[in-house]
């Protein structure tokens, strides 16, 4: 079994101490390995321009954000060095910054708000370094290959963690978890099958008879007119999905995991946990997508669902086969990759050479075709978004909501309305961040997840993030603060707001209000 390796150079050893946790209160499940199982593993450090693709594409990556409707790369402000080296050797608590002209900043509601300085990402230009990361293939069942990354095996005593990527994407894009967290962390990010690099090995259907209806059609796998033996009643839904992080966390990690959705994968994350709630020891939502699947569930509907004559599986029908070609053709185009990219990253300074590249390289994978088609016309899972959400709220499952305020696509609306069914899960809304504030703004997200697991396994004897001793008494109440970072030797500022249980849309919209009317108020002569 191939094992790809982008021949990059090793990492340098990470001189840290362990950090060991206390262990939760909620039952430690050590879940037996259900059968033997084939994992391959190398070592691998990502770099722009190491994906071997032609050379039109990494002059185009210079070119992703300087198109329509975008603004140029720029450089943020200089950092001052005087900063407290406790920071910036990984010390992973926040640090209050307390003079009063350091904060000038004012949040939606009018007050001033606090400034937190946050440690940044390893700086390898400085001789930090991040966890090395390991490319691996497990072979769930015969034929299913399915990629995944994993960092900080050392870290025996700590919790793990398990990140599941958003539709379009794969492990690659949790590369910043990866390297950050799991210098404390066990961490494993997966692809799901049908995306990434768990596309398959080999074609899911026979050749087709036909000459190919368009050029280069004999380059794409799943358009044959036979099924193959290994592929029969495959379809890339999510119920496969929730199966396959079952059976992952199962026969790889073995034991209950943290895990961590963007997205796509936010909603898989939740309908997972809904339906295996003894081995999740808490979700995090990433931006995570409330809804998924035009067509009826067969078991949840099944009259419903017999409607329709197709719903996924292989061969691809004649007439779907002609608008995959037709759409795909559009989908892989560099040009529409970069708009997509454009408008789910709010902060356009921003480097996404590297989740550019690896999506082009995806979709030019003969079997990447049918797969989106299969995705496409999947049924939904068995339980909705609010079903699944309700079911963990049933089970006692630690609920961690982290929502970019600039996302295009899941507004934070929605991030609100779960925080409204679930009013004790800790929300944090960042700002300037979109879609994927993982990526986007990773310190933040690392800072806020690390705090937050340091929550759940001291059993509250540790604060939830940007909630010190004296505020503790009002984590009923929104909190705003600003989180400062370096991020490339330049400072950076994020704000992010704390969203307590007594949170209403009603009371939010009325701050908003009275802010604006206010300002108003101020300026008029």
């Amino acid at each position: 079994m191939e094992v790809i390796s982008y021949n990059s150079p090793r990492c340098c050893n990470l001189n840290r101490r362990l950090v060991v946790k206390k262990s939760s209160s909620r039952q430690q499940v050590k879940i037996p390995l259900c059968r033997k199982h084939r994992i391959l593993c190398t070592r691998v450090q990502f770099r722009s321009g190491s994906l071997g693709l032609p050379n039109k594409h990494h002059l185009f990556l210079k070119n992703v954000y300087h198109g329509k409707g975008s603004r140029p790369f720029k450089a943020l402000e200089g950092f001052n060095n005087n900063v407290d080296s406790k920071v910036l050797s990984g010390n992973y608590n926040g640090y209050v910054i307390g003079s009063e002209d350091e904060m000038g900043r004012m949040s939606e509601t009018g007050q001033s708000v606090t400034k937190v300085l946050i440690p940044g990402l390893p700086d390898e230009s400085n001789g930090e370094c991040g966890a090395r990361i390991s490319s691996c293939f497990w072979q769930w069942k015969p034929k299913f290959n399915v990629h995944y990354e994993k960092s900080g095996a050392e870290n025996v005593n700590s919790p793990p963690l398990l990140f599941l990527p958003g539709f379009g994407v794969g492990s690659f894009h949790y590369e910043n978890q990866l390297k950050d967290l799991g210098r404390e962390y066990r961490v494993w990010a997966i692809d799901f099958l049908g995306q990434g690099m768990s596309l398959p090995f080999e074609d899911p259907t026979s050749p087709s008879r036909e000459e190919g209806i368009t050029e280069g059609k004999d380059f794409l796998w799943g358009f044959g007119d036979k099924t193959e033996p290994w592929a029969n009643g495959l379809v890339y839904s999510m119920d496969l999905w929730r199966d396959q992080v079952r059976h992952f966390v199962e026969e790889v990690i073995g034991e209950p995991v943290y895990i961590v959705g963007n997205s796509l994968g936010g909603f898989v994350a939740l309908y997972f946990a809904a339906c295996n709630p003894q081995v999740v020891k808490g979700v995090t939502l990433l931006n995570a997508t409330p809804f998924w699947g035009f067509f009826p569930n067969p078991i949840k509907s099944p009259r419903l669902a017999r409607i329709f004559s197709w719903s996924g599986t292989f061969p691809l029908p004649e007439n779907v086969r002609k608008l995959t070609e037709f759409v795909w053709q559009k989908i892989r185009d560099p040009e529409s990759i970069a708009d997509v990219l454009r408008q789910v990253y709010a902060d356009h300074s921003v480097n996404v050479d590297k989740v550019f590249s690896h999506i082009l390289e995806t979709t030019q994978h003969p079997a990447a075709a049918a797969s989106f088609a299969s995705i496409m016309f999947a049924p939904q899972g068995e339980l909705s978004f609010r079903e699944a959400l309700s079911r963990c709220h049933m089970n006692n499952v630690p609920i961690c909501l982290m929502y970019g305020k600039e996302d295009p696509w899941v507004k934070p609306v929605w991030g609100r309305q779960v925080k409204k069914q679930v009013p004790e899960a800790p929300y944090y809304e960042i700002s300037p961040a979109g879609h994927c504030p993982h990526d986007e703004v990773p310190e933040v997200v690392n800072y806020l997840l690390r705090g937050w697991i340091r929550n759940l396994e001291s059993e509250g004897a540790v604060g939830l993030p940007l909630l010190d001793d004296m505020e503790m008494e009002s984590i009923q109440n929104n909190i705003t603060r600003d989180l400062e970072f370096v991020k490339e030797g330049s400072k950076k500022s994020v704000m992010v707001r704390f969203l307590g249980s007594k949170f209403s849309l009603w009371n939010l919209i009325k701050s908003c209000l009275k802010s604006r009317f206010g300002k108003l108020e101020t300026k008029s002569p």
